[in-house]
């Protein structure tokens, strides 16, 4: 009996050694499972994060992609109403217009493939109600100036040009060419209810221009903000031969000769709420007549000489640090300018005699304090006077009864920015212009015409509402 009981607990001590070592064998290869299963999910996980970085990789290539490669567009659309009133007061005779209704639809454009490059373009039809659809009365209507006009429902070019920033070292420079942003330039943005200026003084250049530039950066070595443009453009393409002509394109060799001209302009100082702006233009070949001849309408193209504009212009966006809300949302700014007409032998420009000069100036300050009735309203003052031979590039409307930029005589203005409703989608305006013209009014660069004394006066009231997106 002890016998068996020996032999049985042998027995018992044997299998649990050997269940012992079963288990052992079974938690070894449990762990093996598992760390198989660990490194296979490694791998996956490792596989996985692989796969979402390129696809992160991919898509930002794509964002990068889709933020350059497209064009922004833009809307600017307004609706004018004016009321004209002429005078001459030393003969009695009057003229008007008690409803002058006009639309204007400017399409902007803007893209950038890359750092540092950037298109910008506008296209405008710029059209009275009822009236022809082509204006193609007047020979002086330029194709850049067709846009600034109340003419007819033609889309044209506005403006169209790239712009290119690099630097050369620690020198910034930007290079440009194209049809320019040199319509309701510095200071003259105001009395069209528009926040960013175009590119020129409007003292002196207020009209399309067809031009190249290159921009210095001096901020950094000179006075804050400092900076000069130079641009160099075509305002004439001179005497040229018909399409169909045995010499298409090429100078017909009259004297009506190409009219270039040469323009430096730039800040001096802008610290954000003082700012100086310069700009001097040059005119090569400018438009006068023959000394000798009489005046038929085949003269006044004649290139006669140079000219010579200038201007410079400060603006003070705050009055004081910090004084009150109304001081510091009021706008000061004064403008000095002056033009000098040059003919060589043989001409006149401005009625001077032959081979002579004539020189003018122009002055002008305005204002603009907040209107206390709308969050961003203001009311603007301006005033404008100019000399007998006072005669800027001003071919661009800045009212429907002609550049008061340009009067030889004094101008009076006063309007209501608002937008409409409190949206500020709805830049609105109402404005009155009264104008006292002591010489011969200027309407563009005209320097076949001898300013004489007259005594005329006109007076515009401007109603409009614009969408603005």
């Amino acid at each position: 009996m002890k016998k068996i009981i020996t032999l049985s607990a042998i027995a018992i001590f044997a299998t649990a050694i050997y269940a012992e070592d079963n288990t052992q064998a079974q938690i070894d290869a449990l762990k093996a499972q598992i760390e198989q299963l660990q490194k296979t999910q490694d791998k996956k996980i490792a596989k996985l994060e692989k796969k979402q970085k390129q696809t992160q990789k991919t898509l930002t290539k794509v964002k990068v992609h889709d933020a350059y490669d497209n064009i922004k567009f833009g809307i600017d659309f307004r609706n004018a109403v004016d009321v004209l009133d002429y005078k001459d007061n030393k003969t009695g005779d009057t003229a008007k217009n008690d409803s002058l209704l006009s639309s204007r639809l400017y399409l902007t454009m803007k893209s950038s493939p890359m750092d540092g490059l950037t298109f910008s373009g506008k296209l405008a039809i710029y059209s009275l109600w009822g009236a022809h659809l082509y204006h193609y009365e007047d020979g002086a209507f330029k194709s850049w100036a067709g846009s600034s006009k109340a003419t007819d429902t033609v889309m044209r070019v506005k403006e169209a040009y790239f712009v290119y920033t690099t630097a050369i070292g620690e020198q910034p420079i930007s290079m440009s060419i194209g049809r320019r942003p040199s319509t309701n330039g510095f200071l003259a943005n105001y009395r069209e209810n528009e926040q960013e200026a175009g590119s020129p003084l409007a003292h002196i250049t207020n009209m399309e221009v067809d031009a190249a530039m290159v921009k210095l950066d001096w901020s950094r070595f000179l006075l804050e903000g400092s900076y000069t443009k130079f641009v160099y453009g075509r305002a004439h393409a001179g005497a040229i031969d018909g399409v169909y002509s045995t010499t298409p394109y090429a100078n017909d060799n009259t004297s009506d000769d190409t009219v270039d001209f040469a323009i430096l302009l730039g800040d001096a100082y802008n610290n954000g709420q003082h700012q100086v702006m310069y700009e001097w233009a040059h005119i090569f070949n400018t438009k006068g007549k023959k000394a000798t001849a009489p005046f038929p309408a085949k003269n006044k193209a004649l290139a006669s000489g140079t000219a010579d504009l200038y201007a410079l212009s400060y603006k003070m966006d705050g009055v004081g640090d910090e004084i009150s809300d109304f001081l510091d949302e009021t706008i000061l700014f004064a403008s000095v300018a002056g033009t000098y007409y040059n003919a060589k032998d043989g001409y006149t420009l401005l009625g001077s005699e032959e081979g002579g000069s004539k020189s003018g100036y122009s002055y002008w300050v305005g204002a603009l304090i907040p209107d206390m009735i709308t969050e961003d309203g203001k009311l603007g003052f301006e005033y404008n006077h100019g000399s007998q031979y006072w005669t800027p590039m001003t071919w661009a409307e800045d009212t429907a009864i002609g550049s008061k930029i340009a009067v030889r005589g004094d101008a009076y203005e006063a309007y209501w920015n608002f937008n409409l409703f409190g949206v500020k989608y709805l830049p609105s305006q109402i404005r009155y212009t009264y104008v006292q013209h002591d010489y011969t009014p200027s309407n563009h660069c005209m320097g076949w015409v001898k300013p004489e004394k007259v005594d005329l006066t006109s007076q515009n009231i401007r109603a409009f509402v614009s969408y603005r997106y």
